[in-house]
């Protein structure tokens, strides 16, 4: 069917006198823009970019009846513009105002700026399988790199409060103690109680096969005492204070307060990070101990209640099967724990940009990043050990 004089109008509402439109000329070589293309008239004509001219004909695109121009109605015309330079053959702008086609090239110039001059018409192009695995190399590289340099800031402001030691926030410390030290027993101990009872009946099953209920002493003690105690208090302590780390900070970084803090000359290291370091490396280590102690208790209640094992017995048997070696080779993993937790939740909390969308999300990187890292280095301490042959 022939293009001839139709004409396309803008159906939003509003008090506009004069409504956007393309108006084609007879036979579809000449297209006059008419009316205002602004924000408020350009309500259902940019759907319309599509009905343009038949493939290979040449269009002069008339603006003389154009009478009101803003950024929106340039970017339209710009798609549209584009979407005629696909089909037409020639296209030439005619008729434009001086300040309209002023805009125009704006806009234009900075659309190609930013790589964003595509076609209305063709779609977004989606990365490859290689291209987004080399861009999440890269991501991972950059965050490795940041956290690298914010490890070695941390080192260094430590340095400096070694010191000086009467410049450090000790009140700070001792509150990091109570809240994240004293404050952790109570779930801590009744996890490690739990973990204990489900050690000792899962393994005493077994060995009440063979006859050997005693050796569930042994087993539960190296276990717990090298392994599990360490790891499971540096995991819950990750997800219980790791996460108010980042939470504290990044509040702080939305509500300008780690800037109100540079502007009178306080150091955000020296009274965020510092204290909850310290704090942390000294704590871990206690709540090792007491966590160890609640595993080994938990043991010999199920000891006694499933496999005829007193507790008169498991005590005596206690020191034979574990030595403390294997007491301190866990608890010395504990302040390499800590370290990684605070500075990781401390890291996160700074990187937070926006509202609190950006804290939720940044909080859960930082329970991920810590688990996974705290498991990494009990990894490579294992490595360590058996290379020490420890």
């Amino acid at each position: 069917m022939p293009l001839r004089d139709r004409r396309l109008e803008s159906t939003g509402s509003g008090p506009q006198s004069d409504p956007a439109g393309l108006v084609w000329g007879a036979g579809g070589g000449s297209l006059s823009l008419t009316g205002n293309w602004t924000t408020g008239a350009l309500a259902g004509l940019g759907g319309m970019t599509g009905l343009l001219s038949p493939s290979g004909a040449s269009v002069t695109v008339d603006g003389r009846e154009l009478t009101a121009l803003d950024t929106a109605g340039a970017l339209l015309l710009y798609r549209v513009l584009e979407g005629l330079n696909g089909k037409a053959g020639e296209v030439r702008l005619v008729g434009l105002d001086a300040r309209h086609a002023a805009l125009l090239d704006l806009v234009t110039e900075r659309l190609r700026s930013q790589g964003e001059a595509v076609s209305a018409l063709s779609a977004p192009r989606r990365p490859g399988g290689l291209e987004r695995l080399g861009r999440t190399a890269v991501d991972w590289g950059r965050e490795s790199y940041s956290m690298l340099s914010f490890g070695g800031a941390v080192v260094l402001a430590l340095s400096h409060a070694f010191a000086r030691p009467a410049r450090f926030r000790w009140r700070q410390m001792v509150a990091v103690l109570e809240r994240d030290g004293v404050g952790s027993m109570p779930v801590l101990g009744m996890l490690s109680f739990l973990l204990g009872v489900v050690i000792a009946y899962q393994s005493g099953v077994q060995l009440r096969l063979y006859g050997g209920n005693l050796y569930v002493v042994d087993l539960v003690g190296i276990t717990v005492l090298r392994e599990l105690g360490p790891l499971m208090t540096a995991i819950i302590v990750a997800g219980r204070s790791g996460s108010a780390y980042t939470a504290q900070i990044g509040t702080m970084q939305v509500t300008q307060e780690v800037d109100a803090l540079r502007s009178i000359g306080v150091a955000p290291l020296d009274l965020l990070v510092l204290p909850k370091v310290l704090g942390l490396v000294i704590a871990l280590p206690l709540l090792t101990v007491f966590a160890d102690l609640a595993a080994v208790t938990g043991a010999m209640v199920m000891s006694a209640m499933m496999l005829d094992v007193s507790p008169a017995t498991f005590m005596l048997r206690f020191p034979e099967a574990v030595s403390i070696n294997s007491l301190l080779t866990g608890v010395a993993k504990a302040p390499v724990f800590a370290a990684v937790i605070a500075a990781v939740g401390c890291y996160q909390g700074f990187q937070v940009r926006g509202g609190a969308d950006s804290v939720g999300r940044h909080t859960t990187v930082s329970v991920v990043q810590a688990i996974v890292l705290v498991i990494a280095m009990d990894a490579a301490f294992s490595v360590a050990y058996s290379w020490m042959g420890i």
